[in-house]
């Protein structure tokens, strides 16, 4: 029987709100086809990683409650960051018109949540296939996602509590993430990637419960 939390968590609330708004809209591209394009995307890739973390270690700045208010600009500042990094990635690949919310998604957070995503985007050998994604689907990976992403959350809410030293780790966590964001993005778009049948996330399949966040303004 398939189990829900009868109230809803801060992931629930924000995060997974948060992740679907990012890729709701695909950003244009600013770049295009490329003779050499896994060069040109490692070059985008450091450009974005540093952005990124720039605004994650500003945005980590304020110590204490206040960090935890900072929290979500933070992430969404980041996503934003990484999902142009993605939609320049595909073009430099010639593969931007193709370019679907759910490859967005997985681009972003495959790379930690593989598992997740085995309803929307599977490899077989050199190939990627990618089932449609209905919005119930998305839903589910997005909440999915966001559960992950409030357990490392806490793992590192110790940083909210140090100003600088917390930031310059925000920062490099932040550039780290987005050289892997790049490498996901580089590995499917220089794949053949084909649609897959659509296929239902399995009824039987038990939400985990969510961790539980700081919520905003507390």
């Amino acid at each position: 029987m398939n189990t829900r939390p009868t109230s809803k968590t801060p992931a629930d609330e924000w995060l997974a709100p948060a992740l679907l708004d990012v890729v709701r809209e695909i950003p244009n591209a600013h770049t295009r086809r490329s003779a050499a394009p896994e060069a040109d995307a490692r070059r985008l890739a450091r450009r974005a990683a540093a952005k990124a973390a720039v605004a994650a270690g500003a945005l980590a700045l304020p110590s204490g409650p206040l960090g935890w208010l900072t929290l979500l600009p933070e992430l969404r500042s980041v996503w934003r960051i990484q999902a142009q990094l993605v939609a320049d990635i595909a073009a430099l690949y010639g593969k931007k018109t193709h370019l679907t919310q759910a490859q967005m998604l997985y681009c972003l957070f495959g790379h930690g949540s593989a598992q997740v995503f085995r309803d929307l985007v599977v490899r077989a050998g050199g190939r990627f296939l990618v089932r449609p994604a209905t919005a119930q689907a998305l839903r589910f990976v997005a909440r999915k996602v966001a559960v992950r992403v409030a357990q490392r959350l806490l793992g590192q809410g110790a940083a909210r509590w140090l100003p600088v030293a917390g930031a310059v780790g925000v920062g490099a966590y932040a550039w780290h993430e987005t050289t892997r964001v790049a490498g996901t993005a580089i590995e499917l778009f220089a794949a053949e990637v084909l649609p897959a049948p659509a296929d239902e996330v399995p009824a039987d399949v038990v939400d985990a419960p969510a961790p539980r966040l700081p919520r905003p303004g507390r």
